[in-house]
């Protein structure tokens, strides 16, 4: 989808973001938390992956990010048979002109919901794997830079299903959050029962935000301040995470740069020009879960938990 709004001035961008996010949460009924995080993720610039058994609204939330931000959408139905060239495209040549021509693929785009990834061989996943660290993909030797802004949202199904390839450490590492929408409490579920269909609602959402807009938000993002003291601790949690005995491999610089980005976006989103250590802790959880490494058969989410409730705030 691909729609444009007039430039907003530098204060309506906070109004807009809220109406945004007012207009997802009617979509997406009483997720208020995932659909903040959500929108957290895209503010500072990172992939969000969805994990959830099917139904729950994961590619529903997909939509409505991207119908809010006014950002061209692609949809890629990831399957076993699913090959690398379906993703990022190919090169083909021409008999008229003796040359090869690149032909883009579906990730060029700004939006690209990577549905039901885990479903797909590793070989194919990895496919992925330099579109979202530096923007661009490489085919027999030529870059070709992606649209700007560029988000990836995967939804992944829980391991335990039926044909599903668990995602590499290093994909994992290129997703800024991990969510989980769960199922709706009784009074969501009710309206949803009685109310319109989401497919309906989707096609009624109009763009707050734009590309600029979303350019414009995370500038501002990267100016909340972040104190020493919450730097401090912040580099303590990331101490804790590489010394614990439950875990094999703990968070890496780059995980850490993510934490404090999403940090700052949460502090923007509750309306505040600084970081607090309270933002580092909402966030930490659906950050670290999936990065962490155990040594023995605790969680992820469990041992981002245990960190959580044993590095103290100075």
């Amino acid at each position: 989808m691909s729609a444009t709004i007039t430039p907003l001035p530098e204060e309506a961008l906070y109004p807009r973001l809220e109406a945004a996010m007012a207009q997802v949460n009617r979509v997406l009924l009483g997720k208020p938390r995932q659909v903040k995080l959500a929108f957290a993720c895209l503010i500072a610039g990172g992939h969000l992956l969805l994990e959830d058994v099917p139904g729950v609204g994961k590619t529903t939330l997909a939509h409505a990010l991207a119908a809010s931000f006014a950002l061209d959408f692609q949809r890629v139905q990831f399957t076993s048979d699913l090959m690398p060239a379906d993703i990022i495209g190919v090169s083909v040549y021409e008999r008229e002109t003796g040359q090869f021509r690149f032909h883009p693929g579906p990730v060029f785009t700004s939006l690209l919901l990577a549905d039901e990834i885990n479903r797909a061989t590793p070989k194919t996943q990895s496919a992925l794997l330099e579109a979202m660290a530096e923007g661009q993909v490489t085919v027999d030797g030529q870059t070709h830079r992606l649209p700007q802004p560029f988000f990836v949202v995967a939804t992944q199904n829980p391991l335990d299903l039926n044909g599903t390839f668990p995602l590499p450490d290093s994909q994992l590492d290129r997703f800024m959050l991990r969510l989980s929408l769960d199922y709706p409490d009784p009074a969501a579920e009710r309206a949803l029962l009685t109310g319109d269909d989401r497919r309906n609602l989707l096609g009624q959402l109009a763009p707050q935000l734009d590309g600029d807009g979303l350019a414009a938000l995370h500038k501002r993002a990267q100016a909340v301040t972040a104190s020493a003291a919450l730097l401090d601790y912040l580099q303590a949690l990331l101490l804790a995470s590489r010394r614990h005995a439950d875990i094999r491999a703990g968070l890496s610089p780059r995980a850490g740069l993510a934490l404090l980005n999403a940090a700052r976006a949460w502090a923007l989103l509750s309306g505040r020009g600084h970081v607090l250590p309270e933002d580092l802790q909402a966030l930490f959880v659906p950050l670290a879960a999936h990065r962490l490494v155990p040594a023995r058969g605790a969680s992820g989410e469990a041992l981002a938990r245990t960190l959580l409730a044993e590095v103290a705030v100075d």
